[in-house]
């Protein structure tokens, strides 16, 4: 069993959101009521009726492994979105592109055993078992707002400890000025996977991102372990940006000298921007990131105004000071 102080987090063993133009496309009626009616009640009425897993959650997620968690500072008084809704309402493209289908679908994903590899810049690579990882420090409760690319946002309470414990325990070399995460890819496991995508799933941080307090190295919501559709059996969550910077079910992160290549930058560089930092301002080529529609326990979502970081500011405004959050979007 791991202690705080250990050196080592597990047995060394020998040795992946948002909606693409193309998928856009497809369910395009509805998809662009949905966009346009949420803004009125009676348009938005009939839009939300056509997202299953919104407002009548087609699945009961039952309570899993309950964790054990300890109150924390970063956390936010918004009312939390229903378990059920936030379980319900998912982007995992690997099972499936519809908001419910990682529900339905993710049943499929085996979590134990589950390793993640630690390679690229750091003084020991090596290969940390989850249990481990999950012991390494105390596991805290917090309150995040979660916002998608695609204007919805929910508020949950996520279950983990800060990112930056974990990096530090990797011992990056100075050279390191990069984090990329790697979701696992097994077919098998992941038979409704779709194609056109540049599988697996990579995502991307600077280092002094990954080192802020609010990235949270999560194994949980809602004081029980991850639901297989929401990320199991850990995933990063960075609640200033939008929801697809969250890499989800992580088999591997990997420290870098250089900017990291990611999924969705890559395929529409002109719509996701690696930084992809929350931001009323610039809109999406599509629509607007004004207002979002937050998904909470009213009967339909209600339009609410987007804030700068999501709300964030004084906690990560300056670790861009001096960009052009327009051109590095």
């Amino acid at each position: 069993m791991l202690i705080r102080k250990s050196d080592r987090l597990g047995p060394n063993i020998p040795s992946s959101e948002i909606t693409p133009k193309e998928v856009f496309e497809q369910p395009r009626q509805t998809r662009r009521n949905f966009l346009a009616g949420a803004a009125v009640l009676g348009a938005g009425a009939v839009a939300a009726t056509r997202i299953p897993g919104l407002l009548h959650p087609d699945q009961e997620v039952h309570a899993a492994t309950q964790l054990q968690t300890v109150p924390s500072k970063y956390t936010v008084p918004d009312a939390q979105t229903p378990f059920n809704k936030a379980t319900n309402y998912n982007n995992f493209y690997e099972f499936g592109v519809n908001k419910s289908d990682p529900a339905r679908n993710a049943h499929t994903l085996v979590t134990r055993p589950w390793t993640v590899k630690i390679d690229g810049l750091v003084k020991k690579p090596q290969t940390l078992d989850i249990d481990g990882i999950m012991k390494y420090r105390p596991i805290e409760s917090r309150v995040y707002r979660h916002r998608c690319v695609e204007a919805w946002s929910m508020v949950i309470p996520w279950d983990g400890y800060s990112l930056s414990e974990l990096i530090q325990f990797c011992d990056p070399l100075p050279s390191a000025k990069y984090v990329e995460f790697t979701t696992l890819l097994d077919r098998k496991q992941m038979p409704d996977i779709p194609g056109g995508f540049s599988w697996p799933y990579t995502e991307g941080l600077r280092m002094d991102e990954a080192m802020n307090p609010l990235a949270l190295l999560t194994f949980g919501c809602y004081g029980q372990a991850l639901p297989n559709q929401n990320g199991a059996p850990i995933r990063v969550v960075m609640p200033w940006k939008y929801g697809f910077k969250n890499c989800k079910s992580i088999v591997k992160i990997s420290f870098t000298a250089k900017q990291p290549h990611t999924l969705w930058n890559e395929m529409a560089p002109n719509e996701y921007g690696f930084y992809s930092n929350v931001n009323p301002q610039v809109d999406h080529p599509r629509w607007s990131q004004a207002h979002e529609r937050r998904i909470d326990s009213s009967f339909l979502p209600r339009t609410i105004p987007t804030l700068m970081f999501n709300g964030y500011g004084d906690q990560v405004a300056s670790l861009y000071s001096g960009m052009n959050l327009k051109k590095n979007f």
